[in-house]
């Protein structure tokens, strides 16, 4: 039976100015940015989406930036770190870059037999980037990153919980996840275990939660293919007792949500029909993008935004 349920689609966060944030995850980073429009459900803050070449789901990073936002704190009921996927011989190049622009990082560290660095971004977002060689996806760079270092999409994400019992309950039983291993109180579970469908579980027994402002997560998304698979997601959701939103329209994917047992906000997305309907491929992210609601307010909404701009070529 084909799965409904095939990983991540997409991960957002909150931050803080929206030029540091367009900077440093194209700039520092080398994503590319795939759609720059604003929060449809509050259209004075841009809502930027940062991925490969076209967007696919599974590498797509999304902040929704305010500006002059206080720092979040990491804790619990949330996801403390977003991995991503690079080389396995690319360790070294990160390494060396993230110095070269005064960023902090970690050790070369070992997890379910895979070396990662960790780090933060300038708002605190906790990043790992794990180096692999099972990630067949090509990545993509400005040019700023080589291409044989270009982060590739998603590797997984960490669930920082109190408990996992009826986490794992829903990954394993409501949404195609099974349990991988358990490796130093780390539990991981994927859909077919391979970098882009990992969410691993720690366990937090301070039972301090976290305080979700600039720097933290707001949600996880996972993916289904379309309309009809997210239906019946929503449906087996809602029989086996979860609150789930009803479907609404994001414009480049439709989205149901439900808060997880542990208090994370977790989304069900479409990979359709994608961030190509309203703009040259050649060209994502270059214009403001809103939906067809917030056109007449178009003039209004642009004179809230902080305008930004692309600046790569100073991350060379």
């Amino acid at each position: 039976m084909k799965p409904l349920i095939t990983g991540i689609h997409h991960i957002t966060a909150i931050a803080g100015n929206p030029q540091a944030n367009i900077d440093f995850y194209t700039g520092v980073l080398g994503l590319r940015l795939v759609k720059k429009t604003v929060n449809f459900d509050a259209p004075g803050v841009y809502h930027f989406y940062f991925g490969d070449e076209l967007g696919r789901p599974g590498t797509v990073f999304t902040t929704f930036p305010f500006t002059g936002a206080r720092k979040g704190t990491k804790g619990t009921g949330e996801v403390t770190y977003t991995a991503f996927s690079v080389s396995v011989d690319s360790l070294d190049y990160w390494i060396e870059r993230l110095r070269k622009y005064s960023i902090p990082v970690s050790d070369v560290l070992t997890r379910f037999g895979e070396r990662l660095i960790r780090f933060e971004d300038h708002d605190s977002m906790g990043i790992e980037l794990v180096a692999n060689d099972q990630d067949d996806r090509s990545g993509w760079t400005y040019g700023n990153v080589p291409i044989e270092h270009a982060i590739k999409g998603f590797y997984g994400a960490t669930l920082n919980l109190k408990t996992k019992d009826q986490t794992e309950k829903l990954l394993t039983e409501h949404m195609d996840y099974r349990f991988i291993g358990e490796e130093n109180g780390r539990y991981r579970y994927g859909t077919q275990g391979k970098p882009g469908d990992l969410v691993d579980i720690v366990i937090d027994k301070s039972g301090n939660r976290g305080t979700q402002s600039a720097g933290t997560i707001h949600h996880i998304a996972f993916r289904t293919a379309d309309a009809a698979s997210q239906l019946e997601v929503r449906d087996m959701l809602t029989e086996n007792g979860y609150q789930v939103t009803e479907v609404i329209d994001r414009n480049y994917f439709t989205s149901i949500y439900f808060r997880e047992p542990g208090g994370v906000l977790f989304e069900v997305a479409t990979d359709e029909p994608g961030f190509a309907i309203d703009e040259d491929e050649a060209h994502l992210g270059e214009l403001i993008k809103l939906p067809e609601w917030a056109e007449p307010d178009r003039e209004r909404i642009e004179e809230s935004l902080i305008p930004v701009k692309l600046t790569v070529e100073a991350y060379d």
